[in-house]
């Protein structure tokens, strides 16, 4: 989440877009928080406490200005602590989001239909967006700035090539985008299968198209993180091949 967007526009505000605090022990970089529509902190194991403390009391200067606090579990759930008792309270926590990753080929043949999305199919695509979006989040994108802001979004997922979907008869079956890109890795984001197709397989077999198109044309590692009560979507990850690594939180506002 924060690598690539540092290896692309560095770590000024005016680049990032958002500042980027950080905690260092003498010359060492210990945590960084990234204060922006999310609050994103990371924390070197053993440092999470000490992090906490220091970007709470940022953050509590700032004032609530983000939409959700997502990253590390270790992170998180130790920010949250500290600034429950003024920014909570919260929409909701999902304390236990397992981190997965695939750095091999996927284990279920892919959907060879699925491919990234045309610009031309933006208007096609953006519906499905906002239903995935409305069913993972709980509110729907459009509440804030008429959805504006998220339909930018979408298109420059589609412009990147970061956005894949199979669309068969002006319908779309499945979507998913790499929302994260860094030269090492990237994550998956989005995956969202039409509610009258879903039960046939379409996504594992478009979640595997997904991780080929990534592991060729992004990063060698392709990751994403998934709620840990969503039973059915963790076992399709680990039949396409996903494994967990870690674990992430996310509070929603």
């Amino acid at each position: 989440m924060l690598a690539g967007r540092i290896e692309t526009h560095g770590t000024a505000t005016a680049t990032l877009g958002a500042p980027l605090w950080g905690l260092s022990t003498g010359r060492r970089l210990d945590a960084v928080c990234l204060a922006g529509a999310n609050l994103i902190p990371f924390a070197r194991p053993g440092t999470e406490r000490a992090a906490a403390a220091a970007f709470a009391e940022r953050a509590r200067r700032a004032g609530r200005r983000c939409s959700t606090i997502v990253g590390p579990a270790a992170s998180v759930l130790p920010l949250w602590e500290l600034l429950e008792p003024s920014w909570g309270p919260a929409r909701e926590v999902r304390a236990r989001q397992p981190l997965m990753a695939i750095e091999g080929p996927p284990a279920v043949p892919p959907e060879p239909a699925v491919r990234p999305v045309r610009s031309a199919e933006i208007d096609l695509l953006f519906p499905a967006a906002i239903a995935m979006f409305t069913e993972e989040v709980g509110v729907s994108p459009l509440r804030v700035d008429g959805g504006a802001g998220y339909r930018a979004r979408v298109t420059d997922l589609v412009r990147a090539g970061q956005s894949l979907a199979l669309i068969r008869d002006g319908e779309v079956l499945f979507k998913a985008d790499v929302g994260a890109v860094s030269r090492s890795a990237c994550q998956v984001q989005g995956v969202w299968v039409a509610p009258q197709y879903r039960g046939q397989g379409i996504g594992q077999r478009g979640t595997a198209a997904v991780v080929e198109y990534a592991r060729t044309a992004i990063a060698p590692v392709v990751s994403l993180y998934v709620n840990d009560y969503n039973v059915a979507a963790r076992a399709a990850y680990q039949r396409v091949g996903f494994t967990q690594v870690g674990t992430f939180a996310s509070v929603l506002f």
